[in-house]
């Protein structure tokens, strides 16, 4: 939880949830479990509990003692819409990024089905805020593209998709209603190798459709390893949305 991320994307990461379960291929040498299992044990640590489900209440109130305004991604270290959250604990988070207007909040999920029950229905009002960005992980065909489907009959203000780790060739992708695009490698020590043609296809298709694109890395046994230019340059592309510049109507003491 760092008010400073190395992230490309973002600016700071709040994380009131902590640890999560694998449900998809891209999961499977997910970073935040690596990292968070290192401190099973450790007593006092946040991860004394390694990467097991833990609501930390005692962050909701984070953002709002940052009052400088900053891309917050939402649970890098979990999901946000895990079933394990109640949906209580939810609002309450949504309450905070209501609060926090002078934020952009970017919440990334694997759990497209209860994000869209919930922002359709219960939470709807979490849905229409203009400060917060809801997206979904796309890693491959079978189970990234429903995700898609899913997000763009998602009540939502701004929508993105964050295509990490990419694993094979999405092939045609449908970025209808779709306000922004990631791509990146895996890295770590089993990385698996991402082709430059899968990358370049999703980048033209953002082209085609007026959709922002960023690339992320490529990847490696580290995430920097082999840096993040593609064809030569690197590709910066951010959706427009909230005023940065917004004053704080409220903050903690």
């Amino acid at each position: 939880m760092s008010d400073r991320s190395a992230i490309e994307w973002t600016d700071a990461t709040w994380n009131p949830v902590r640890g999560c379960t694998k449900i998809s291929p891209g999961c499977k040498h997910c970073y935040a479990e690596r990292f968070a299992e290192r401190f099973r044990g450790v007593p006092g640590h946040p991860f004394e509990q390694g990467f097991d489900i833990r609501l930390a209440p005692e962050k909701l109130d984070q953002p709002l003692r940052w009052r400088s305004s900053r891309r917050i991604f939402v649970n890098s270290m979990s999901d946000l819409f895990h079933d394990r959250v109640p949906t209580e604990y939810i609002s309450r988070v949504g309450r905070v990024m209501q609060t926090a207007n002078w934020h952009t909040f970017q919440v990334l999920t694997k759990r497209h089905e209860r994000l869209q029950s919930l922002l359709n229905g219960e939470l709807h009002w979490m849905g229409s805020l203009s400060n917060v960005w809801w997206g979904v992980s796309v890693e491959d065909r079978e189970y990234g593209l429903p995700r898609i489907d899913s997000l763009r009959s998602t009540n939502a203000r701004v929508r993105f998709l964050s295509v990490e780790p990419l694993l094979e060739d999405l092939g045609e992708v449908n970025l209808s209603a779709i306000d922004w695009v990631i791509v990146g490698g895996e890295s770590g020590p089993h990385f698996r190798t991402m082709a430059t043609a899968w990358v370049e296809s999703i980048r033209d298709q953002c082209h085609k459709a007026g959709v922002p694109f960023f690339f992320k890395q490529w990847g490696g046994r580290s995430p920097k390893q082999l840096g993040r230019q593609l064809n030569g340059r690197e590709w910066n592309g951010m959706p427009r949305a909230s005023d940065p510049t917004m004053t704080p109507s409220y903050a903690a003491p």
